[in-house]
């Protein structure tokens, strides 16, 4: 069994770095191993921490092995109480995205939009000044729920009956 090689401490910044690059140049893969070698190195590396997070949402869709379950274990591990809400805004809307790809019906990939709208949201109220990240993210998932036809909410199809299957009104 081959053994995996520790970075040295002074190695984290210049790796982070390069994590970065691989995700820019669309090798989320590459990223995606590096930040795990940062983080044997600085386990609480929150820069390494968010680019693992991301690096993973990229992959969603298409790799099978990697999971919603798999980022929000990570996004457990950020501190910020604005971080988290941000990213797990992210891993909604990245995960809707990919169902979307996958085949999903439209209102599965809906709904997870509008989870990741919600995120946002908190997102916004707890960002510090200046910081609007979450307004832009908010803004693309309406501009995408607005100009994508498949993307509608469920609706309940009555019963013999004549009534839906949700809650009574």
């Amino acid at each position: 069994m081959l053994e995996l090689k520790p970075l040295s401490q002074e190695a984290v910044p210049r790796s982070v770095a390069r994590a970065e690059r691989y995700r820019l140049l669309n090798e989320p893969q590459e990223a995606e191993s590096i930040c795990r070698d940062v983080l044997r190195t600085d386990p609480d590396h929150q820069e390494a921490l968010v680019m693992l997070l991301l690096a993973l949402t990229d992959q969603f869709g298409r790799r099978s092995d990697i999971t919603i379950n798999q980022a929000r274990v990570v996004l457990g591990r950020l501190h910020g109480e604005y971080e988290r809400a941000y990213y797990d805004g992210v891993i909604s809307e990245r995960w809707g995205k990919a169902q979307l790809r996958m085949g999903a019906l439209g209102h599965v990939a809906h709904d997870w939009l509008r989870e990741a709208m919600s995120l946002y949201e908190k997102a916004e109220r707890l960002s510090p000044t200046g910081n609007e990240d979450a307004i832009l993210r908010w803004n693309a998932c309406v501009r995408m729920l607005e100009s994508d036809t498949r993307l509608k909410p469920r609706v309940e199809e009555p019963n013999e009956a004549g009534f839906g299957d949700g809650p009574p009104v």
